[in-house]
Order: structure tokens, then sequence, then C-alpha cells
């Protein structure tokens, strides 16, 4: 642990288009090498996709992917007695929030389709109908810690 003084988050601007943090911090996941005004395209066309495909704002869908992706447990390695256990943890809401983006950019990025505008639309879209790579992802971690649930005694 470092002793030094608490680290501070940083307050992160609204998206300028649709005001939103959380879609603020999605735009930064994204984002490659510094390159934020290429990852605000990629995310506000996927956007675009998304309200023609579902007749529904845009925003409302992406936010309801994000928490059909979003993990409750998750199961971390300890190591104890010389074994290593599969401890069953609860997620904290900002780890979670993490945890759903990276897979869905991950999943997006896996997909077949040819641009990163429809895989990105493409994933958010199978997450909002909780179906889909990153839907299964959280169904197999909510599945590996209730098999684990013997070990949560070990918890932290």
């Amino acid at each position: 642990m470092a002793r030094r003084r608490k680290i501070l988050d940083r307050e992160i601007l609204p998206d300028p288009k649709f005001n939103s943090v959380i879609l603020s911090k999605f735009i930064n996941t994204i984002m490659k090498k510094g390159k934020k005004s290429l990852a605000e395209n990629i995310v506000y066309d996927a956007m675009d996709i998304l309200e023609k495909k579902t007749k529904k704002p845009s925003i409302e869908v992406f936010t309801q992917a994000i928490e059909n992706v979003r993990p409750l447990i998750k199961v971390v390695s300890r190591r104890i007695g010389g074994s290593n256990y599969q401890v069953p943890t609860e997620v904290t809401p900002k780890n979670a929030q993490a945890l759903s983006f990276r897979w869905i950019i991950s999943f997006s990025r896996a997909r077949s389709e040819k641009t990163m505008v429809e895989r990105l639309a493409g994933e958010l879209l199978a997450a909002y109908k909780k179906e889909g790579a990153s839907i299964k992802k959280r169904e197999d971690v909510h599945k590996m810690a209730e098999a684990n649930k013997a070990f949560a005694h070990f918890r932290v």
C-alpha cells in the first residue's frame, strides 16, 4: 500500500453531444494512442446506427446495454496454504463499469463486420437485447463465482 496521500478521482467532463459522463468515459476507453476525435467519431456513428435500428434514443440504448453487461460478482485468485483458490468477491460499481466497457470494446473488436462503427453498434445492440459475447462473458463470470461459492469465506 502506498503511504502517500489518498488519490483523488479526477472529474471527467461530459461528452459534447449527449452531455453524458458515462459516454465520455466510454469514448476515453475506446481511444487508442491519444486519438480522441477518431474515438468520438466511432462512438457517435455507432450511436446513430443504434438509433436507426431501435427507433429509441441511442443514449438510453447505450446505458441499458452497459447496465446489462455490468457484473455483480467476480472471482479473484487467492493463494492460501500453498494452493490457489478462486474466491468470489463483489465488484465495486466503478470497477463493474470499467469491466463492462472493456468487455464490450474487446468483443466488438473481435466481431466480423467491416468497420469498427458497425462492430461497436452490433455489440451494443446485442448487449441491449441481452445476447452476444459480452453478455456471455458476464454469465460465465457469474457461473464461475457460483461454482466457487464454497471458498467465499477466504474473502479479504
